[in-house]
């Protein structure tokens, strides 16, 4: 955490205009509106950064003088996804965007894309957002 805030505090510092943090996946929200992570078994090896990315989250969402957008990768985004790039993503807020076979994918090419997307023409400001196919 303390690393986060000092990379916030030196955007401040440094007048940058936009501010995009590749957060996690487990801050995201079930149907039930809790969090991914806090429904898992909290033995699981990526409870402790999951925990640290949302609390992270948690805190950013307080900043009212940054422009900031936070984003949240899809639940299943690692090296098993071979789908490669295709651009072709879906958008989504809190909740994981979910594909026909209601799984929360994003090839990390895909993820890629998403942020140079969100770089070159800016649609999140002061919220999270995250992608999916």
């Amino acid at each position: 955490m303390k690393g986060s805030l000092a990379i916030q505090e030196a955007v401040k510092s440094a007048d940058i205009k936009r501010f995009i943090v590749v957060g996690g996946g487990g801050s995201l929200l079930n149907e039930d509106g809790m969090a991914i992570l806090d429904t898992l078994p909290q033995n699981l090896p990526f409870i402790p950064k999951a925990k640290a990315t949302k609390a992270y989250f948690d805190v950013i969402k307080q900043d009212k003088d940054l422009d900031w957008a936070y984003f949240s990768p899809a639940l299943e985004m690692n090296p098993s996804i071979t789908i490669g790039r295709t651009g072709q993503y879906r958008l989504g807020t809190d909740y994981p965007v979910m594909n026909a076979d209601g799984r929360n994918l994003l090839s990390v090419e895909d993820l890629a894309v998403v942020i140079a997307d969100e770089v070159e023409n800016p649609m999140h400001h002061q919220t999270r957002f995250t992608a999916g196919y």
